[in-house]
């Protein structure tokens, strides 16, 4: 269940007024009073027999009456409305209820506490199943001003017991970290348009894939007007910008006037100065990645991730974690059709993971953004699909070890964010690694070759050997090996440099986990002479594998 607490000015006329009246999307129905503070309070939904509209004036009169006593010694903020909405997947509840839950509700607040018959006065009204709206005026009828201090938070507490006492979906407390929910209003403003979101969360996605593939604050305005967004850029008298509005054409008012978006209420972490602090030009010195393939120096920097997540500090950790979500906002572009939905929704996500009251430092993942920018700025490199699902394939353990990571700190929300985008970027790796992985098993090497392979398995990493050698990715890993070896590898140093890098013990699948860690190795320069030597006498002092036995052949497909 969830609470929403607006504060305003003035009379509640207007509000009272659109409470009782058929909604932007003529989506109120049978509008009605639920409870009040007095419990006769004059219901526009339940007077069959006089004006609605006069009837309204009475109930807003009613309401307004104790400020408007105190004339100018009135407060300036006078509105206090709150809307409760339950999850699609609850229970339809009764009028009754939702009047208990009501009182609840403003008890909590400070609004009007339990036994206070002086408190502020404020009325219920339900027009929908799923949620009412609780309007009340934030001065006492005794003429003092309620103490309502941190009241955003109480309510939310109570919105969380009541959840439980009503046996209904519950939610995850958070920390005030996660960006703005669109409103209702939004919603049915994107379904007039045909729009798949609101458009403040489409503005978001692109927002933030802009930041993540941006290394210059001219590029990320140039990449936001490049994905169909309008950039009004804040200036001040000396010329410097100090901030942005986004957005989204057609997306307008009732005066035809666009509807602006200012970075910061999209979300705390998209204001111009956290942009900055992103980008490569602000940091201290220049970021510097190795030529070669950025796919695999992008996958080598997320398979670091869980070190620092369990041996960094908090904000060296949280940073990490919002480079890994600049990682999934770019991913989509970079993938076949038919992964992309997955792919988008695991990055929608994990967003939330990418916050907290963690302060972030950005600079320890300055290479991971790097690599992932130099794959977004050539489409060539985009490939067979190799690097993506080498890629994916150590995030899912990065993600998994975020879940962990946010779960000691007890960052609910953030924990049941990344559980989420674990489940969609598992059903992405399917849809991509698959054929991957189906194109090495073609390439198969014989089976004399394998079972050389099988018996450096045996000797390197003995207690997984046996689910490698039964894993579906067997013949992918034995083409990889045979690749690597036909550049000039040595299979044993290479298994002892992939097993080195990090244990397998948390991988899901150790076979497909060792045919992205020898891909990526077996892609480097080959061994010089000198180098070859080194590693024939460290091959020549391995026993002589024996022969497989008989029973053995079948295992090793």
């Amino acid at each position: 269940m969830i609470p929403k607490i607006i504060t305003g000015r003035g009379s509640t006329r207007r509000l009272i007024a659109y409470l009782f009246g058929e909604g932007d999307a003529n989506e109120h129905v049978d509008p009605h009073l639920v409870a009040s503070w007095n419990d006769f309070a004059p219901d526009p939904g339940r007077s069959p027999h006089r004006d609605p509209k006069e009837v309204q004036k009475q109930l807003y009169t009613q309401l307004d009456q104790p400020v408007a006593m105190l004339g100018r010694q009135a407060p300036k903020t006078t509105v206090w409305h709150c809307p409760v909405r339950a999850a699609p997947e609850d229970p339809i509840l009764s009028d009754a209820q939702l009047a208990e839950i009501a009182r609840r509700i403003v008890a909590a607040a400070g609004v009007a506490p339990a036994g206070d018959t002086e408190a502020c006065r404020w009325v219920a009204v339900r027009h929908a199943d799923d949620h009412i709206h609780i309007a009340a005026t934030l001065v006492r009828q005794d003429g003092r001003r309620p103490r309502r201090d941190f009241d955003i938070r109480a309510v939310q507490r109570e919105a969380r017991q009541i959840e439980v006492d009503y046996g209904l979906r519950r939610l995850k407390p958070g920390d005030g970290t996660a960006a703005k929910r669109p409103t209702s209003k939004e919603h049915f403003k994107a379904k007039r348009l045909g729009q798949d979101a609101p458009s403040r969360e489409i503005l978001r996605r692109r927002v933030r894939r802009a930041m993540a593939a941006a290394s210059t604050e001219t590029e990320f305005f140039a990449l936001l007007e490049a994905s169909g967004v309008a950039v009004r850029p804040k200036t001040e008298p000396s010329g410097d910008v100090t901030g942005y509005s986004v957005s989204l054409p057609g997306d307008v008012n009732k005066q035809g006037e666009p509807i602006w978006y200012a970075g910061s209420t999209l979300s705390g972490d998209l204001s111009l100065p956290q942009v900055r602090k992103r980008l490569p030009t602000a940091a201290p010195e220049p970021v510097t990645v190795q030529p070669g393939n950025p796919w695999h120096q992008a996958t080598a920097s997320t398979e670091r991730i869980p070190h620092h997540l369990t041996r960094s500090d908090d904000g060296v950790a949280q940073g990490q974690l919002a480079a890994l979500g600049g990682v999934l906002d770019l991913l989509p572009v970079t993938a076949q059709v038919a992964a992309r939905v997955e792919l988008e929704r695991a990055a929608v996500a994990f967003e939330r993971d990418t916050h907290s009251r963690i302060a972030a430092d950005h600079s320890s993942a300055r290479v991971l953004r790097r690599s992932v920018q130099m794959i977004w700025n050539d489409a060539a490199r985009h490939g067979d699909g190799a690097g993506l699902a080498m890629l994916i394939d150590v995030a899912l353990t990065a993600v998994a070890y975020a879940v962990h990571w946010h779960r000691t700190r007890q960052h609910a929300q953030q924990e049941a964010a990344a559980e989420e985008a674990l489940v969609h970027l598992q059903a992405a790796h399917v849809q991509i690694t698959e054929p991957v992985l189906a194109r090495f098993a073609a390439r198969a090497p014989g089976t004399q070759i394998k079972r050389r392979y099988a018996y450096h398995l045996q000797q390197a990493v003995p207690e997984h050997a046996e689910r490698i050698l039964n894993d579906r990715a067997w013949d992918g890993l034995a083409t990889v090996l045979a690749e690597a070896e036909s550049a000039g590898h040595n299979v044993s140093t290479l298994l002892d440099q992939a097993l080195s890098q990090r244990t397998l013990d948390d991988a899901r699948s150790p076979a497909r986990a060792l045919t992205w860690r020898i891909r990526r190795l077996g892609e480097r320069h080959a061994p010089g002479p000198q180098a070859q030597a080194a590693n024939a006498r460290h091959a020549a002092q391995r026993p002589t594998p024996p022969p497989p036995a008989p029973e053995a052949r079948g295992q090793q497909r």
